[in-house]
């Protein structure tokens, strides 16, 4: 990882009764990664205190000013930490848009915890979609040798086949493509497109939304020269000998895709956000409640989380 004055990366510590703030210690521990970028950390002053008693010289912290030691116990989100979380993240949208950030890293938030401030909150993909008004944006998980597109995101089991058209698969392969481009420096990707249904629908007999959108989606990126293939079934393309000859794998929906992507490589995977106006990535984990405070948390997917935002936001890192 090589040296840079000129990234600037936000970490926001997520939902405080959470384990954000003590995997960003964790990952920030590390004097290699602490030089790769200059850090700027938005949270409360009473985590600052507890999860970093020593301030390093690279790093900035902005104490937004939502909490003090005792307003909230570890382990128990509520109203306050949920309102907390979301404040750190409209700080960090502010520090963007001021030029003042190139990159951002978001540890994880609690969405029925904001839900109780902002009822609207469906994550940090979509409200930083609406934020900077990026209209195609996707969920784009990263480990190493796989990289997998969400179709769809956060939307019930139940309204998936309803959502997945031929439109949103083309412009999912669109941003698949663009993304592997733009981020990872690919001349010509290929892109691995998931069926809907078991078995990619078997011909229609176990389902027709393969025929009706998934297929057309394939053939009409392929006449304007994306190399896209599929749809194959979920349940084989997975399997690292199959997954390897693709460049990303594009999942109609939120399990199909992460639960093969998690049981393989859970401990380094990361959440990049594709179709924004700058670098957004996080861990693939959640808040932990579980585990909040007892310095238990495996931080090697935030530290993943951040050495991703630092190659992007300056190159080759």
């Amino acid at each position: 990882m090589s040296r840079s004055s000129n990234r600037s990366v936000g970490i926001t510590l997520g939902d405080p009764a959470g384990i954000g703030a003590e995997v960003t210690a964790k990952a920030l521990a590390a004097p290699s990664l602490r030089r790769a970028a200059r850090f700027t950390i938005i949270g409360d002053e009473c985590l600052f205190r507890k999860y970093f008693p020593v301030r390093y010289k690279n790093c900035a912290f902005i104490d937004v000013g939502c909490l003090r030691a005792g307003n909230f116990t570890t382990g128990r989100p509520s109203r306050l930490t949920g309102k907390a979380s979301l404040a750190y993240l409209q700080t960090a949208i502010d520090l963007i848009k001021s030029r003042q950030l190139s990159a951002l890293v978001t540890a994880p938030v609690c969405k029925e915890a904001v839900g109780k401030t902002d009822a609207s909150f469906h994550g940090h993909t979509e409200f930083l979609a609406g934020a900077f008004h990026a209209r195609d944006i996707g969920m784009m998980f990263v480990s190493g040798p796989l990289r997998v597109l969400l179709v769809t995101r956060h939307i019930p089991l139940a309204q998936v086949s309803k959502a997945v058209n031929a439109g949103v698969v083309l412009r999912a392969i669109r941003a698949a493509d663009d993304a592997l481009k733009i981020y990872f420096l690919f001349k010509s990707p290929l892109i691995g497109v998931c069926g809907l249904n078991p078995h990619a629908g078997e011909g229609g007999t176990l389902g027709r939304e393969e025929i009706r959108h998934i297929i057309p989606a394939v053939k009409r990126a392929r006449a304007e020269g994306v190399r896209a293939e599929g749809p194959f079934p979920a349940d084989t393309v997975f399997y690292p000998r199959n997954s390897k000859r693709f460049d990303v794998l594009l999942a109609m929906y939120h399990d199909q895709g992460l639960v093969p992507v998690k049981a393989l490589y859970f401990r380094k995977l990361v959440n990049l956000t594709v179709g924004l106006p700058f670098v957004r990535t996080s861990p693939a984990h959640g808040t932990a409640f579980d585990i909040a405070g007892k310095d238990k948390a495996d931080a090697s997917s935030m530290a993943a989380a951040v050495k991703l935002a630092v190659h992007l936001a300056g190159g080759r890192a």
